[in-house]
């Protein structure tokens, strides 16, 4: 079963997450919004995201100790957060940003359609990272039953190879028993 991907949405504000929500509506990926940077970081605990779609200015905990937060837990780390703010072009917050770890930082207002094509890159990102990952587990599967079948030969040649007269039934036995997966 496939996992849909995740944003966390990040504002203090109820009208601006209820506009980003509207901003990914019909993009395949559900948002999950909170209202503080503490929130932020309690859902992280409990879910995996594709991106964090994280508010710069926040009373409390900013946006900028949140993703510090973040970035600080190995689970998180690499989750990419893209800031927001109403702040003006103040290169200096985007520098601060971008130093704790952001992979964007827009200025409202920003172009919706910005923003949708970001997190469409993120969440496909993300897809393709689950996708690997399952395919890497199959692998690792697989070659373990291989060394356990290619074992089974071995043992069953080195049987056949004595002058032990009952070598041979315990030979077929072995092979029969790895071939099944009921290995001894």
């Amino acid at each position: 079963m496939t996992q849909m991907a995740k944003a966390l949405l990040v504002d203090d504000r109820r009208e601006n997450l209820m506009a980003l929500e509207a901003i990914l509506q019909g993009l395949p990926v559900q948002s999950v919004a909170v209202e503080s940077g503490e929130a932020a970081l309690k859902q992280l605990l409990v879910d995996d995201f594709a991106v964090i779609l994280l508010d710069a200015q926040m009373p409390d905990m900013d946006g900028f100790e949140t993703a510090s937060h973040i970035k600080r837990r190995e689970r998180t780390r690499h989750v990419p957060i893209i800031f927001l703010t109403a702040a003006d072009r103040d290169a200096q917050l985007a520098l601060r940003g971008y130093a704790v770890g952001a992979v964007d930082y827009l200025t409202k207002p920003f172009d919706p359609w910005v923003l949708r094509a970001k997190v469409s890159v993120f969440v496909e990102l993300w897809v393709k990272t689950r996708q690997l990952a399952a395919q890497s587990d199959l692998v690792r599967e697989r070659d373990a039953q291989w060394r356990v079948l290619t074992d089974a030969v071995d043992e069953a040649t080195a049987m056949l190879r004595t002058e032990d007269p009952d070598a041979r039934d315990r030979a077929v036995d072995l092979l029969e028993q790895a071939r099944w997966g009921n290995t001894p």
